[in-house]
C-alpha cells in the first residue's frame, strides 16, 4: 500500500493511493491518522486493505490538496552518515567500520513539496537524496538481518538537508548542520514493505534547477537496510513511528568542485526514489 497524508500543515487527514498511481481514497472513516499507534497494528492495516479491496473508500479530490508528511507524531530520526561508497570517495572520507549515527529532531519533517527554508547565515546548504525506512514494531537487541527487516513497516523518499558549514566548521557534532526548521521533507507516500522486496535495489536520483546532481543505488550502501536496523537496535530501542534515513550517494554540492554550488533562495529542488515517489521544494530564506 502506500499510504499518505493530506491537507492543511497540522490538519493533515489520512489517504491512501490506489495502484492506478492517481486516485487517492480517504481513510479518515477507518483510521485516525497514520503513525506509530497504526502501523504497529497488523488488524488496523488488514482492515485498510480489506477496504481498499472491496473498492469502498471515497475519493478525494487531489486539486490543490496539499501533500503532508506520510508519518505523523515521528518519534525519532535516525541517520545513517557516509554509508554510500561513491559518496565516502567524493568527500575524501574512508568507509567507516561501522556505522555513523546522528539524529534529527522529529521537528524537522515537513511534506514532500514544503518550502525548504536557507536557514539565516547558510552559506553551505547542501541536498542529500534518502532512503528512508520507517519502524513498525519494537525493536531492540534484533538477532540478524531478517529479524531486523520483519520490524520495518514501511519507505519513503526523504530529503536529509544539510548546512556543511555548520555541520563541520562551527565546532562539535553533525547537529547544527543537520537540525534547522525544513531540513527534512518527508514523503509523498509511505510505501508498506511488501511492496519493496528489495530495498537495496533502488535507484536514488536528485535535481537541482533541473539539472541531475545525484544519480545512484541503494546496491551501494556499505551498510545494507537490515544491517542498519540491526545495528541500531543494539544501541537504541526502535519505536514505531521512528525514520532513519538511510545515506545518500555521490553528487552533493560538498563532494564538487570549487565553487561548490551549494543551495540558495530561489533554487528549486526535485528528487526520487524508485517506486516511492517524487518530491520537490522550493527554496526561501528563513
Amino acid at each position: 500500500m502506500k499510504l499518505l497524508r493530506v491537507g492543511p500543515v497540522g490538519a493533515e487527514r489520512p489517504a491512501l493511493l490506489d495502484p492506478d498511481g492517481a486516485t487517492l481514497r480517504d481513510l479518515s472513516q477507518l483510521v485516525d491518522d497514520i503513525d506509530g499507534a497504526l502501523l504497529a497494528d497488523a488488524s488496523a492495516l488488514d482492515r485498510i486493505r480489506a477496504a481498499a479491496g472491496a473498492g469502498v473508500l471515497p475519493p478525494l479530490d487531489p486539486a490543490g490538496l496539499r501533500i503532508g508528511p506520510p508519518l505523523a507524531r515521528v518519534g525519532k530520526v535516525v541517520c545513517i552518515g557516509l554509508n554510500y561508497h561513491d559518496h565516502a570517495a567524493e568527500t575524501g572520507a574512508e568507509p567507516p567500520a561501522e556505522p555513523v549515527v546522528f539524529l534529527k529532531a522529529a521537528d524537522t519533517v515537513v511534506g514532500p513539496e514544503d518550502t525548504v527554508l536557507v536557514p539565516r547565515g547558510s552559506r553551505k546548504t547542501d541536498w542529500e537524496a534518502e532512503l528512508a525506512v520507517v519502524i513498525g514494531r519494537t525493536a531492540r537487541y534484533l538477532g540478524d538481518d531478517e529479524d531486523a527487516l520483519a520490524h520495518v513497516a514501511g519507505y519513503a523518499v526523504s530529503h536529509d538537508v544539510s548546512e556543511r558549514e555548520f555541520q563541520i566548521e562551527r565546532g562539535g557534532t553533525w547537529d547544527k548542520g543537520k537540525n534547522c526548521e525544513t531540513f527534512n521533507p518527508l514523503g509523498p507516500w509511505l510505501v508498506t514493505a511488501d511492496e519493496v522486496p528489495d530495498p537495496q535495489a533502488l535507484g536514488l536520483r536528485l535535481w537541482v534547477n533541473g539539472e541531475l546532481k545525484q544519480d545512484g543505488s541503494t546496491a551501494d550502501q556499505i551498510f545494507p537496510v537490515a544491517e542498519v536496523v540491526r545495528y541500531l537496535s543494539r544501541f537504541m530501542t526502535l519505536h514505531p513511528g521512528d525514520v532513519i534515513n538511510t545515506g545518500t550517494p555521490a553528487g552533493v554540492a560538498m563532494g564538487r568542485p570549487e565553487p561548490k554550488p551549494y543551495l540558495r533562495p530561489g533554487d528549486v529542488v526535485e528528487l526520487e526514489v524508485e517506486g516511492l515517489g517524487r518530491q520537490r521544494q522550493q527554496l526561501k530564506g528563513a
